[in-house]
């Protein structure tokens, strides 16, 4: 019996994917339940399983192919080895010449693409295409339009020019394929730098407090919880305090509307193999220091296997990063959008300070509060990355909400 296999549900307004891999070919056994390939969907990789035992009997969707969801991937010969196409020699056959090539017809476009053509009244043959045989993509019409708003006058889309000739030094030179994430990631900044008033402020606490009390408590923590206690719960908590204040950081731009947010749903920033990714923690005001902890390491172990879905990153209202675990003493973080603002921490550094009448040695870190000024002030930015400051400086404020 032949099964086949479908792109599955790829979560809400996620319509298309790319297959990345096959972890199988044509001929090999398949056990139910184990992975046969890998897609990627503009935010996250998954891997879709077999539904019965057999042989992979037919790949329908190669490498690097765009699939919609539902669309045939593969077929599976349940309970039986698929048979491998025989090299036995053929009787010949004479094939008959093949017909002159027909005018180009209009070119077959996916429902998600279709539907971004008609609402901007584009002409699809003006856009080029990148994906199987020159097909649109969602993301090729969503440059075309952005390099379109963007330019004064008609120009060239954006994108990097593709290469012309020979490269002088080409056999010193790899070229790999973008992946789709790495597109989608470079698409999303672009697009925050394009459309936020983005600014950044910046400020430094004295990280004295915090490291004290990790110190005191850290080892009856793990043994009460089973996690360890690090920095970013209390950077996270910090940040609902001074979101509470500031309710427009928590806000986010919607047509000609402000949408202001009672819920705290905080992204942190996961550094993978495959690139950056946002996973979001819900609810962030009523979770523990300890429900903190366990999450950001579920959260960070999983989007470095590339287990995360979609829903777990989607939605989050402000976005917190740490380029301090690379050894960054300073950065601007970029928006990530519709959010209004991203907090980046940076690496803990030695340095004297003035306290009091006193010069002392204090370890310190710079913040950065990069957001849209379209929605914040200059001073409600300032006075929220105050708040984060004096929250790590003084670290009962937290469990106060002062």
């Amino acid at each position: 019996m032949a099964i086949e296999i479908r792109v599955p549900s790829l979560g809400e307004s996620v319509t298309e994917a790319t297959v990345a891999k096959w972890f199988k070919a044509v001929g090999d056994s398949v056990v139910a339940d184990e992975p046969l390939l890998e897609l990627e969907t503009d935010k996250v990789s998954l891997e879709v399983y077999a539904t019965a035992s057999g042989s992979l009997a037919e790949i329908a969707a190669e490498v690097d192919v765009t699939v919609e969801v539902g669309a045939l991937l593969g077929v599976i010969a349940e309970g039986e080895v698929a048979a491998v196409p025989s090299a036995a020699p053929q009787p010949e056959v004479v094939q008959p010449e093949p017909p002159a090539a027909a005018p180009a017809a209009a070119p077959t476009l996916s429902p998600a693409v279709r539907k971004l053509v008609e609402e901007h009244s584009l002409d699809p043959s003006a856009i080029t295409g990148t994906g199987k045989d020159g097909r649109l993509t969602k993301g090729d019409v969503l440059q075309f339009i952005e390099a379109a708003a963007a330019a004064p006058a008609p120009a060239a889309p954006a994108a990097a020019p593709a290469p012309k000739g020979p490269r002088p030094r080409a056999e010193r030179e790899e070229r790999v394929r973008m992946t789709r994430l790495r597109r989608t990631i470079a698409e999303r900044l672009k697009a925050a730098q394009n459309t936020a008033a983005m600014l950044t402020t910046f400020n430094e606490a004295d990280m004295s407090a915090v490291m004290a009390l990790r110190s005191e408590y850290r080892d009856d923590f793990e043994k009460r919880h089973g996690v360890r206690l690090g920095f970013m719960s209390f950077f996270l908590k910090a940040c609902v305090v001074a979101l509470k204040e500031i309710p427009a950081v928590n806000a986010e731009i919607e047509g000609d509307d402000l949408v202001y947010k009672n819920y705290y749903d905080v992204g942190v920033a996961v550094g993978t193999p495959q690139g950056l990714v946002v996973p979001v923690l819900r609810d962030a005001d009523e979770k523990s220091f300890a429900d903190v902890e366990a999450e950001i390491g579920e959260l960070g172990r999983r989007a470095r296997d590339g287990k995360l879905t979609l829903d777990e990153m989607s939605g989050g209202t402000f976005t917190i990063t740490n380029g301090g675990v690379y050894g960054s003493l300073l950065s601007t973080p970029i928006l990530n959008p519709p959010q209004s603002g991203i907090l980046g921490m940076h690496k803990i550094q030695p340095r004297p300070m003035a306290v009091g009448d006193q010069v002392e040695v204090r370890p310190m870190m710079y913040l950065a509060l990069s957001y849209d000024h379209r929605i914040v002030d200059g001073r409600e930015a300032v006075t929220f990355l105050v708040r984060v400051k004096e929250c790590i400086e003084d670290p009962q404020r937290i469990l106060l909400d002062i």
